[in-house]
């Protein structure tokens, strides 16, 4: 039976929120070779054509009932921040909760799901402009404003906008393990997998082609070589530049350091070879550049929370085979 997704819509709702839930879980993908994949519904509290911002409607045609049927619900924003749920959705969401269901919001609605109380005592993420107003109005929620998303197992929070796609990517990950999210990702044209600890301040604009731009080219030439021991002198080298300037450069692009990029990048490269393969962890991390497996445990387990190990044992059952 096929995993359901279900987004609980309401007046005024932001279409993109809505549309990276429905790229994400709702589009087929038979090159993925999974069947079935997501069920996809949406519902309402008054089901209908529900005005949506930028004047069009959007038709629903399930009420809440809809969440009882319910494996994730996404929750893709609040209508009103300064206001309350209904007893009535506060009540469908904390019994959906009880019976297992995964609640996921995006932006503002963490508002939502902090009405529930399901977010007392839990770190949770919504966007940078809400974070002030939610901590306020649920000084229980440990709210973590400069993050992209939190992950509380059952209950998962999003920064605004974009940072949905890395929440919803990152389910798929959970779900089907590195292999299959990053070809939904390929698909989407998106990033593969951006940390939930990133912050959602940075600049991240399109790099330019390798060609035509220094740091970009020394990006794509050190991604070839993630195995080999390359310094910033050597990405430096590689742009044209030196160390300071390209320091400088890459931060004002990426907003990292090249030396936190590239120990990111191989903690990416690292995940298919943990789920698809059992070669040993010592032989992974030979694989991708790090120099002893102890610092490769270290990296592993600061960056996701849990040793290599774990990870295998996690995921390595729902990704296909290398």
């Amino acid at each position: 039976m096929a995993h359901r997704v279900t987004v609980l819509a309401h007046e005024g709702l932001a279409p993109f929120e809505l549309g990276v839930a429905a790229e994400v879980f709702a589009l087929p993908r038979p090159e993925l070779g999974i069947d079935p994949w997501y069920a996809f519904s949406v519902c309402a509290e008054r089901p209908g054509v529900l005005p949506a911002m930028g004047g069009f409607g959007l038709s629903v045609h399930h009420g809440l009932e809809e969440l009882r049927r319910a494996d994730t619900i996404v929750i893709p924003g609040s209508p009103d921040v300064h206001g309350d749920p209904s007893q009535r959705l506060v009540d469908e969401l904390r019994a959906a909760n009880a019976r297992g269901a995964r609640l996921v919001s995006i932006c503002s609605g963490a508002f939502v799901l902090a009405a529930t109380g399901l977010l007392d005592g839990r770190r949770a993420a919504t966007h940078w402009r809400y974070a002030p107003l939610l901590a306020r109005r649920y000084p229980r929620v440990e709210v973590v404003a400069d993050v992209l998303y939190v992950d509380g197992d059952d209950v998962l929070t999003s920064a605004g906008t974009a940072a949905g796609i890395d929440l919803c990517l990152h389910l798929v990950r959970r779900d089907h393990g590195a292999h299959v999210a990053n070809r939904v990702a390929r698909r989407m044209v998106v990033a593969a997998h951006r940390d939930g600890g990133q912050a959602q301040f940075v600049d991240q604009p399109v790099a330019a082609p390798p060609g035509d731009d220094p740091v970009s080219r020394a990006m794509q030439w050190a991604l070839g070589r993630l195995p080999e021991r390359v310094s910033v002198e050597d990405l430096a080298r590689q742009a044209h530049l030196s160390p300071r300037q390209f320091s400088r450069r890459f931060q004002a692009a990426t907003g990292t350091s090249p030396g936190a990029w590239l120990l990111r990048r191989r903690l990416d490269a690292a995940l298919p070879l943990l789920e698809s393969s059992d070669e040993p962890v010592e032989q992974v991390a030979a694989r991708v550049g790090f120099p002893t497996p102890a610092a490769f445990r270290r990296h592993f387990a600061r960056a996701y929370g849990v040793p290599p190990s774990t990870w295998r044992r996690s995921f390595a059952a729902r990704s296909p085979a290398a």
